[in-house]
């Protein structure tokens, strides 16, 4: 995989589009990609603080996910383990292979918090298997509405990809945002 090239300067215009879904989708359920080795979703009841890092900066890294990793552990934990954040990790093969994130404290909507793959496991379907149970998780849930944002540092399948589960932009907006690269918690400078 192609990487998008490194960031330059302190700070970088980020294109935020948000999209939503207002009723559960009626398509067929995907077809589930053939895979060598099992693949289960499993709810992560009150992740460690470490784990959630591990998960979040792992799947984050390349696409510069910086928000959670600048949070303490405190407020970290605070948002991780509210009763109506969930998280649910992938495993293939027995190995973490990426995570989703839904947050309903804002009910009757529910968002997409997070949603991504470890690089490793990129390109073998199981984005599409990962984001289509999210949706349906969600939508389990009741909700008027369930939304996504994505961003011009995400993968570049990201939007395309949520727009063939159903989503529909709603909003675009450009920020600029401190160059994650700079960071501490990216390792730059202080």
């Amino acid at each position: 995989m192609a990487k998008r090239p490194e960031p330059t300067g302190d700070t970088i215009a980020v294109t935020i589009t948000a999209l939503e879904m207002t009723a559960r989708p009626t398509r067929p359920a995907p077809a589930a990609p053939r895979l060598n080795s099992p693949v289960m979703l499993v709810h992560a009841e009150r992740p460690t603080i470490s784990f959630y890092r591990y998960l979040y900066n792992t799947v984050g890294e390349d696409w510069l996910w910086y928000e959670r990793r600048i949070l303490d552990d405190a407020a970290l934990g605070a948002i991780i383990h509210d009763d109506d954040v969930f998280v649910y990790v992938l495993y293939t093969g027995g190995v973490p292979a990426g995570y989703v994130e839904l947050d309903c404290r804002r009910r009757p909507d529910i968002e997409v918090a997070y949603v991504g793959l470890i690089p490793e496991f990129i390109g073998h379907g199981l984005g599409w298997r990962l984001v289509n149970w999210a949706i349906e998780s969600a939508w389990s849930r009741e909700p008027d509405r369930v939304w996504i944002d994505t961003c011009s540092l995400d993968h570049p399948a990201a939007l395309p990809l949520y727009q063939k589960a159903g989503f529909t932009p709603f909003g675009q907006r450009t920020i600029e945002i401190p160059n994650p690269r700079l960071l501490p918690c990216f390792g730059g400078g202080a």
